[in-house]
């Protein structure tokens, strides 16, 4: 990564991630599209509200359609008609959440579909065919996500198992060319629970492997936020400075200004997408629950303050009618408004580094963010 500044009064850094795809500026957020969609938004849309790359996940691609037919179809770009820059998870964290429905072993991970209950098994070389058929441009190791709590001997157990994986997905990538023409950038995942000394020793270990960008794993799975910030400064602090820095499944937007004001590059979240589709939007001035009966009547937009399709063409009232008659285009609507607030808010943190007045403006937005919005709206 092309590191373009850092910050005096934090560790909040400017970057430029080159891919095969196209450049992605940091800080970043990626719409997850893990089925190769994100849902309920074209990628006209994403277009149009300024996302740089999406995400989509091993785990769901090899169960449906199956990566094979990806591969065949010409890789995800020409599948999904999305042509900008992809980044896919390993599944780690899907197979993980199976819970019962998988058996870790020392060279994988046994588990059953979710979908019908067939038998599957991934390897860390399976893990990374899968990604080559796929054909994204940034691609992860096959991961074991140390779950919340664990003791340091649970969280050592799990984090052995992440560095061998790693180890030999790197050796494999290097034994197996792309498949569709372009490099792929492979991305290692840091675990170790909450211990902080695993957490270094897996960052060690990670340098000595020399991916392309580091990932922070296993956080957002239950622990208090301050614990997560206290992490991610701990993991910050030792990384390489010319590698890019992503959190996984992170996470609120004041969560992604904190966290960039602790050095961390790129994020990602189903939240944006399944918080609209559940009636619940961001807003320059707080949250807003759309579904609720004191909107009905209001004129106004979601956001006064936003520029997006929805912003510029609809009111809370139409976007409540929308959702309480059970209308697709209330999905559309808000997920559009919510992705384009959250890719705004980044565009916003670049800004704003970039002018050196960061810190002072993403403390503001941290408290103001996270409230609801007042009584009287508009």
């Amino acid at each position: 990564m092309e590191a373009k500044q850092t910050s005096t009064q934090s560790k909040a850094r400017l970057g430029l991630l080159k891919t095969a795809h196209g450049e992605i500026p940091t800080p970043i957020f990626m719409p997850v599209g893990t089925t190769a969609s994100v849902k309920a938004v074209s990628p006209r849309d994403l277009s149009e509200i300024g996302a740089k790359i999406i995400l989509a996940n091993t785990y769901h691609l090899h169960l449906r359609p199956g990566t094979p037919l990806i591969a065949k179809m010409g890789g995800i770009h020409k599948f999904s008609g999305w042509h900008g820059p992809v980044l896919t998870d390993s599944g780690g964290f899907q197979v993980w959440s199976l819970k019962e429905l998988r058996k870790i072993k020392e060279n994988g991970v046994e588990f059953r579909s979710h979908l019908d209950g067939s038998k599957h098994f991934f390897s860390p070389e399976s893990v990374m065919q899968a990604q080559r058929e796929i054909g994204a441009d940034i691609i992860m190791a096959f991961d074991e996500c140390t779950p919340f709590p664990s003791t340091a001997e649970e969280a050592q157990k799990s984090l052995n198992y992440t560095k061998l994986w790693t180890r030999t997905a790197k050796e494999w990538l290097y034994k197996n060319p792309p498949l569709h023409g372009y490099e792929q950038k492979f991305f290692g995942i840091i675990q170790g629970g909450m211990h902080e000394e695993l957490r270094l020793q897996a960052i060690e270990e990670l340098k000595e492997i020399e991916p392309d960008g580091y990932a922070l794993g296993g956080l957002s799975v239950g622990e208090p936020a301050e614990v997560m910030y206290k992490i991610a400064d701990l993991c910050t602090e030792h990384l390489p400075p010319d590698k890019p820095r992503y959190i996984m499944g992170v996470g609120t937007p004041w969560n992604l200004l904190e966290l960039i004001l602790r050095g961390i590059d790129m994020f990602d979240c189903v939240m944006p997408t399944r918080n609209a589709r559940n009636g619940m939007l961001f807003t320059s001035n707080g949250i807003l629950h759309y579904k609720s009966a004191r909107h009905k009547e209001e004129e106004i937009p979601p956001d006064e303050n936003c520029s997006c399709y929805t912003c510029k063409n609809f009111s809370r009232a139409y976007l409540r009618h929308l959702i309480h008659s059970g209308e697709l285009l209330a999905l559309q609507l808000a997920s559009i408004h919510n992705l384009h607030f959250y890719l705004h808010l980044m565009e916003q943190s670049r800004e704003k580094i970039a002018s050196g007045d960061f810190e002072a403006w993403a403390g503001e937005r941290i408290q103001m963010l996270q409230k609801p919005l007042p009584a009287k709206a508009g």
